[in-house]
């Protein structure tokens, strides 16, 4: 029969034993947090003070910090605070060597946390460096283009943002150990529709600019482009996904016959204009 009182002496034996350890997690973690919200006040003062913030403000990637209702000093802060602060659970949990399934999960917790907070911060700072450097090499080749063909420099540089964002996503996500079959070909297919928009925008806008009388089927052209990238995006996004390709594929066979369908009023629209202007 177990002895009930023995039981309750060695539950209160342990806690006791434990009080030290419980202590001392709590004061590592206690002064870890002060010291990090010191530490990340002093960083946020100081990207304040050397005009970083102001600088990164101009960019789109500050601009839209800023309609989130953020800002980089803060942003910066709040990290170094967060990083300062998972060191110190790290160490809490290291001082309270609690075994067990328990021990182990904490301990799995407390390995990843610093991957976690490293795939933020990768993909903060690494779309204010991706911003500045598409800016950067924008303005470098855009005296190479004639005045009326600028936008193909700014199709370049948003081509070049893009591919560069999804590759500071692709290594966020190694970061956090989230990349997988199912991620590639998601960021992929963004990639996709994003470069498709954006070489639709300028390919029409350059043709009409060069060739007035394709103006009126300019709406049309958009579509079809738009629409082929979205398909061709959407195939790339759930390919993964079984018996996803064979419907992807109908869809785009139905999609084509319909253009098909739709070409033929804008084509005996544009035969009958291009005769009246031979007349």
């Amino acid at each position: 029969m177990v002895d009930l009182v023995q039981v309750l002496n060695d539950m209160v034996g342990d806690i006791i034993t434990a009080i030290p350890a419980i202590l001392g997690a709590i004061i590592v973690i206690a002064l870890g947090y002060i010291f990090g919200s010191l530490v990340g006040k002093a960083v946020n003062h100081l990207v304040e003070r050397i005009g970083l913030e102001k600088s990164f403000d101009q960019s789109s990637v500050g601009r839209t910090f800023r309609s989130a209702g953020l800002d980089l000093s803060n942003v910066i802060g709040m990290f170094v605070k967060a990083f300062i602060i998972i060191i110190s659970i790290i160490f809490a949990i290291e001082i309270l060597n609690v075994g067990g399934t328990l021990g182990f999960y904490l301990q799995e917790i407390a390995a990843y946390l610093p991957r976690l907070l490293a795939g933020l911060l990768i993909i903060i700072l690494g779309a204010v460096l991706v911003d500045f450097l598409a800016s950067f090499i924008g303005k470098m080749i855009r005296p190479m283009f004639p005045p009326e063909k600028v936008e193909i420099a700014d199709m370049l540089k948003n081509l070049l943002f893009i591919g560069l964002i999804a590759f500071i996503l692709l290594l966020a996500l190694d970061t956090m150990l989230l990349s997988g079959s199912t991620v590639y070909p998601l960021i992929l297919g963004f990639v996709i529709i994003g470069a498709g928009i954006s070489l639709t925008d300028v390919l029409i806008k350059s043709i009409i600019e060069d060739h007035s009388e394709f103006k009126a089927v300019a709406g049309y052209a958009k579509f079809i482009l738009y629409s082929v990238f979205l398909i061709i995006g959407a195939g790339a996004i759930f390919a993964t996904f079984p018996g996803v390709t064979s419907i992807v594929g109908n869809v785009s066979w139905a999609f084509a016959i319909a253009l098909a369908l739709m070409l033929v009023p804008v084509a005996y629209m544009l035969t009958k204009r291009m005769t009246k202007e031979m007349n």
